[in-house]
């Protein structure tokens, strides 16, 4: 399925991350496990900046638990939030220099049994593989997105999503975007203002 996809390199991360966090949509996020491939399509997603953002992990500096932010564009930064919510985000700009996106939303393309099953949800028919409605309830949202594809913070901080070698990667198999939305940030206190959110138009698996 994804013979002709090429994995998103460095470069592409090493910008402004409201220039990735649009760019990525569209893209497939990969999870490869034992049990098979598991992928999505980035429908969602927001940018923290690097400077002035309240919100952003790294407003307040450099630390052991957002180190991953500060270091080569395209690293994993996971987060546990709401004790019991785990969010994938990924670094940008240059390596020294903090930023990042946050994934918020995924439409399943491949390996949905084995996500609905991590995210808990009874597969009651084969042709539920397929409603929208159902589809939904796997990776609409940071944290059902991350209990999908097992992202932990043990399992995943650091890693390099740019790697061909890597159980978690992103990759671009020619999808076009047609139109994306822009609004506030969602979920948040700090910085709520600012218009930093991403979406495909129309699509229903946003999570709001």
């Amino acid at each position: 399925m994804f013979a002709s996809s090429t994995t998103l390199r460095p470069v592409f991360f090493n910008r402004d991350p409201r220039q990735v966090a649009r760019a990525l949509l569209g893209k497939l996020l990969i999870r490869k496990t034992r049990g098979g491939m598991l992928a999505g399509r980035i429908v969602e997603t927001e940018a923290y900046l690097a400077q002035g953002d309240a919100a952003a992990h790294a407003a307040a500096g450099k630390t052991a638990r957002n180190a991953v932010l500060f270091g080569p564009p395209g690293r994993v930064y996971v987060y546990f939030i709401y004790g019991n919510h785990y969010c994938l985000n990924v670094s940008c700009l240059p390596d020294g220099i903090a930023g990042g996106v946050l994934f918020r939303a995924l439409e399943p393309v491949m390996g949905i049994a084995q996500m609905a099953k991590a995210r808990d949800i009874e597969v009651e028919d084969e042709t539920d593989l397929a409603k929208i409605s159902f589809l939904k309830k796997i990776s609409s949202g940071p944290g059902r997105l991350s209990e999908a594809l097992g992202i932990t913070r043990a399992r995943d901080n650091g890693k390099n999503l740019t790697s061909p070698r890597s159980d978690l990667r992103i990759v671009d198999d020619g999808y076009r975007v047609r139109r994306v939305m822009v609004t506030p940030r969602i979920g948040i206190v700090k910085a709520a203002e600012h218009p930093l959110r991403y979406f495909i138009a129309g699509s229903p698996f946003v999570s709001a």
